[in-house]
């Protein structure tokens, strides 16, 4: 695009294989003009731009941001308004605390055309990859995906109501959250979660390094400390976790291939 008004297109880069992207967000990365893309998207994908498309990287790491959020919203806004196709690369899907309303509400303020292409969540996949279904008929109906950090930027933000989740949801998939890992389960327990509930943390999930991380919410921090668990991670809290001593195929296929699997109980 190269006349007028350009378009802005947020996808979803998936959770770490770059062949779980979706046909479709392949397809637009292969015909942008600008790539404005994440830490967490794989950089494999970026094979499939064209050799004359501008990259840009935008990247965040878990305690600094290396551009503000505001910056790439105006990154996004002056490329298109320079008739460019921009997309936008985020890791997992990106309405899922991708700030994609933030981006879209933004092209809107701007009259910028824009599309969003979902894109495969980590809190999803990254648990079944370790062998953990997030729903099953005998553990559980219902699942709760809960930010595991609090807005940096001192405008407010949700607090999590703990005492609706403690024990009114069966199963509790937080992002972010290694760091204040624990402070979610002094909150849990305090608000009525048995320490006996199982716990699974799970690093790099999807890609040949995943390690995960088992316990219960007695133990898990210990657990992580001593293990020197870092991020990034998807944290799954409920009984769904039994599920991996049958169902981690991942690691099973890993360990086939000959690649070396951590995992600890």
């Amino acid at each position: 695009m190269t006349n007028g008004v350009g378009k802005v297109y947020l996808v979803g880069a998936g959770p770490g294989d770059p062949k779980l992207i979706t046909v479709k967000g392949a397809e637009v990365l292969a015909q942008a003009d600008v790539i404005v893309y994440d830490r967490l998207a794989s950089p494999v994908l970026l094979d499939y731009a064209r050799k004359d498309a501008e990259l840009i990287y935008v990247g965040k790491l878990p305690d600094r941001h290396i551009i503000p959020q505001d910056d790439i919203n105006q990154i996004l806004v002056n490329q298109a308004q320079q008739g460019k196709m921009v997309v936008r690369l985020k890791g997992g899907d990106p309405s899922i605390f991708g700030r994609v309303g933030e981006e879209a509400e933004c092209c809107v303020q701007h009259h910028i055309p824009f599309e969003v292409i979902p894109g495969i969540t980590s809190g999803i996949a990254a648990p079944m990859y370790a062998g953990i279904p997030l729903t099953h008929r005998d553990y559980n109906s219902t699942v709760a995906i809960i930010t595991g950090h609090k807005r940096t930027d001192g405008r407010g933000g949700v607090e999590i109501q703990w005492d609706k989740i403690s024990t009114g949801i069966e199963t509790l998939v937080f992002y972010m959250g290694v760091k204040n890992l624990p402070y979610i389960r002094e909150q849990l327990m305090a608000h009525g979660r048995s320490p006996n509930t199982p716990v699974a943390l799970v690093r790099w999930g999807t890609l040949p390094g995943q390690e995960t991380l088992v316990g219960t919410l007695e133990n898990i921090v210990e657990k992580v400390e001593e293990a020197q668990f870092k991020p990034p991670a998807i944290i799954v809290v409920g009984e769904v976790v039994h599920l991996r001593e049958k169902l981690q195929w991942f690691e099973k296929e890993l360990l086939n291939q000959g690649e070396e699997v951590k995992t600890e109980r």
